[in-house]
């Protein structure tokens, strides 16, 4: 009897020995897992998610396999993320495996591509498991709550089209040369120097300028004396030829009823200024060596020294190239003026056939409305079809308005014409509108020095979750996109800054200083910010309610009394 009850208990302790091993598997409890962040946030348009699994010690079989798979429950659906499989020390496999004495620590790292539907939701995590190839039930286990999506209230619509500008000028200021030149130390002017036919045309320039009912004219005098002879000598050289240029000019416009045109005149004494482009230009022996010496001694009279110690160069040098700074230089400064606003705003509307393309596109800046704006630039598209900008800007309106279809239509055309800068930065934004990133990219890299370019690149930063790169980028920039950068960026004084500066705030605007206020602890900034965005936007209510930048303001009475869903 004793050894059958003896046998009885071997068995019952072999049988809660293999149970240890082979039996089912625990739940696994909130206590052995951490997700972070918490909550979840969006960055670079993803939800990014570190799961970290504490399994203990013989908590996991030997001969068990387990599949955990995270999952995104909102009121609309469902997201799952990657699955993530471990096995047992006695399985055969490829898989994690998770010591059965010790258990181990894991971490599953992964992300969702962000929805709004988000903002509201729950993480789980699901548990497939099996035994020798029996399943094993494990319940989900819940991880975290919500998604903080402040990044995502920056948007390619709020970002600024590029407009392919005009290059109309008012005033258009142009100068005109001729040279009077001299004998080596000589300040005397010849007749033949004074009656050249380059110094005639100079003068009917000046002459037409003065008399032109668009045009302002002025004269300067610059007198030369080549570097070499000592500065003392140049010095006395230079000021004679000004003053024996200047007296000659003057007689000259006397006999040819030029009156009342100034003159200012002056002199240089060496001019190490011009000989250094001259020999720049020259193909003349060693001279490299002659400008490294230029470079390497600042005083005048060392320069001098050095480079007729290069004597195989100074002859050269003597013959071609220091005679043409032993000159006086005319210059007639031009200024033409061109039509009025008044005025091209009145033929861009009656007479538009009369606007040079300049000024037709400039026109256009003179009217108040968008549908004046784009009329006048259809206009354009009429008279000079083979210019782009005309055709951008069509564009340009149309994104402004939100008509994104319509706007792609007009930047192709404009494409179409001439592939450019602003074009390309424009359909760069409207990639980044559809989440196509690297397409926005390879626009935008194209599009160098247009100057909407920073706040596009800005924002292409934002859509990666480069914010410090973001914040580069938006610069000075005073807008919704770049203060959601400094906000992600932890910088919520300059972000307050930013937003005190946007022009025409909308509902964003101040939905964004309720987000700082609240992470500034600031309760009657967030409740008062809100009222401006919801009485702006009541959209901006349910967003608030779900909000997880509020939430610790949930139970305040003013920030109930706002969200009435």
């Amino acid at each position: 009897m004793l050894k059958k009850i003896f046998s009885v208990l071997l068995v019952c302790v072999a049988a809660v020995a293999i149970s240890s091993c082979s039996g089912k598997l625990r739940p696994v409890t909130a206590d052995l897992v951490k997700a972070e962040p918490q909550p979840l946030e969006v960055t670079g348009n993803k939800v990014p998610v570190t799961v970290s699994i504490s399994f203990p010690a013989k908590w996991f079989n030997k001969r068990a396999e387990l599949t955990v798979k995270p999952v995104l429950r909102y009121a609309t659906g469902e997201t799952w993320g990657p699955s993530f499989r471990f096995q047992g020390e006695k399985v055969l496999g490829n898989e994690r495996t998770i010591s059965y004495a010790n258990g181990g620590n894991e971490q599953l790292s992964f992300a969702f591509p962000y929805k709004p539907a988000m903002d509201k939701s729950e993480l789980f995590l699901t548990f497939e498991a099996n035994i020798k190839g029996k399943q094993v039930k494990l319940p989900d286990l819940k991880v975290a709550d919500g998604v903080i999506s402040t990044e995502a209230l920056a948007s390619a619509l709020n970002a600024s089209a590029a407009i392919a500008p005009d290059a109309f000028q008012r005033i258009i200021k142009q100068a005109y040369d001729a040279n009077i030149m001299f004998l080596i130390q000589q300040a005397q002017i010849r007749a033949q120097e004074i009656n050249k036919g380059e110094v005639k045309d100079w003068k009917d320039l000046v002459a037409n300028a003065k008399e032109a009912p668009n045009q302002n004219v002025s004269v300067e005098v610059q007198a030369y004396a080549s570097p070499d002879g000592g500065i003392e000598l140049n010095e006395k050289l230079s000021e004679q030829r000004e003053k024996n240029t200047t007296t000659a000019l003057k007689q000259q416009f006397k006999k040819s009823k030029i009156e009342d045109v100034e003159i200012n005149a002056h002199y240089t004494a060496q001019d190490w200024e011009g000989f250094k482009q001259l020999v720049e230009k020259s193909d003349i022996q060693d001279k490299d060596l002659v400008l490294r010496v230029l470079s390497m001694y600042p005083d005048p009279e060392q320069r001098e020294q050095e480079i007729k110690n290069i004597s195989t160069v100074f002859r050269q040098l003597a013959d071609d190239i220091l005679p043409q700074l032993r000159r006086s230089r005319l210059v007639a400064n031009v200024e033409t003026i061109g039509k009025s606003d008044d005025e091209i705003k009145r033929l861009a509307g009656q007479n538009p056939g009369r606007l040079t393309v300049e000024e037709l596109l400039y026109s256009a800046t003179l009217f108040d409305t968008p549908s004046q704006q784009e009329d006048i630039y259809k206009v354009a598209t009429q008279l000079f079809p083979d210019d782009y900008r005309a055709y951008n800007n069509i564009g340009m309106m149309r994104y402004r308005s939100g008509d994104l279809d319509g706007a792609r239509s007009w930047f192709q055309k404009a494409a179409g014409v001439k592939p450019n800068a602003e074009t390309d930065m424009n359909m760069g934004l409207l990639a980044l509108n559809e989440g196509n990133v690297e397409q926005a990219q390879q626009y935008f890299g194209s599009a160098a020095n247009v100057p909407e370019l920073g706040e596009a690149l800005g924002l292409l930063y934002l859509q990666q979750g480069k914010y410090a790169q973001a914040v580069t980028a938006f610069g000075k920039t005073q807008s919704n996109n770049a203060a959601v950068a400094h906000i992600l960026n932890r910088d919520y004084n300059r972000a307050q800054e930013v937003l005190n500066g946007v022009k025409n705030a909308d509902a964003t605007t101040y939905y964004l200083m309720a987000v700082v206020a609240a992470r500034t602890n600031n309760l009657d900034g967030v409740v008062n910010s809100l009222r401006e965005s919801i009485s702006l936007d009541h959209n901006m209510m349910r967003k608030a309610a779900t909000d997880l930048e509020f939430a610790k303001y949930a139970n305040d009475a003013g920030f109930k009394s706002l969200i009435r869903l």
